[in-house]
């Protein structure tokens, strides 16, 4: 449900899954959109924003690339922070991307931190939930802490790019997952990502013969 409130309010969880370019663009859009970005990094998240993006220490606004004046940075282990209560009234959470062990975390409800104790909120208070899952492959404990976080009220989206758009370069896989989860929390955006805006465009539906298909693949 949204809120009505201005602006609005979404927080963002980085964990220390691979990914870090969605990370980024997912608060670039947030912030272009004007919604109020609350940020909480994990300790393994920091690491993956050093290795996947050379953000070192503290700098957590150069996620944006530029001055937002929305963005919140919250300590992970600050358990006394606004976020961990639901009388702080918000339109939802993204973790993305989101470890297996967050997953499993969050999953049986560990809220230790800040991170996981906002995702716990955001559940009790049936805000939507959205975890970006993006490792691969997933044996049977994350399948059913996935199942089990769904039949919670939460969306598993993994970070799984569709080709449909005919992407040409990384960032319009980027794009495709970050407008979908745009979606997810219903921010208006004007990325890329929707099958019917393609099939407006003209684009052609007919699957390729066997033989031409067999051409594509070698």
């Amino acid at each position: 449900m949204t809120l009505d409130r201005s602006p609005r309010r979404i927080v963002v969880g980085v964990t220390g899954a691979s990914g870090a370019v969605y990370a980024r663009r997912l608060i670039h859009c947030l912030c272009a959109a004007n919604i109020e970005v609350h940020l909480v990094v994990s300790p393994h998240g920091r690491q993956l924003l050093r290795e996947e993006l050379g953000i070192e220490g503290d700098d957590v606004r150069a996620l944006v690339g530029s001055d937002c004046d929305t963005l919140v940075h919250h300590s992970y282990r600050d358990i006394g922070s606004p976020l961990a209560s639901g009388s702080f009234p918000t339109d939802g959470m993204i973790i993305c991307p989101c470890s297996g062990n967050s997953l499993a975390a969050i999953a049986n409800g560990i809220a230790d931190n800040l991170l996981y104790r906002a995702a716990a909120v955001t559940l009790k208070e049936r805000r939507r939930l959205v975890l970006v899952p993006r490792e691969m492959p997933m044996g049977r404990i994350e399948l059913l802490n996935a199942l089990r976080l769904t039949e919670s009220g939460a969306v598993i989206c993994p970070a799984s790019p569709g080709f449909y758009m005919r992407p040409t370069v990384i960032d319009d896989l980027v794009d495709f997952v970050v407008g979908k989860l745009l979606d997810l929390v219903e921010v208006p955006h004007a990325l890329d990502t929707r099958w019917a805006d393609q099939r407006e465009r003209g684009a052609s539906t007919t699957r390729p013969a066997a033989g031409q298909l067999d051409d594509a693949v070698t």
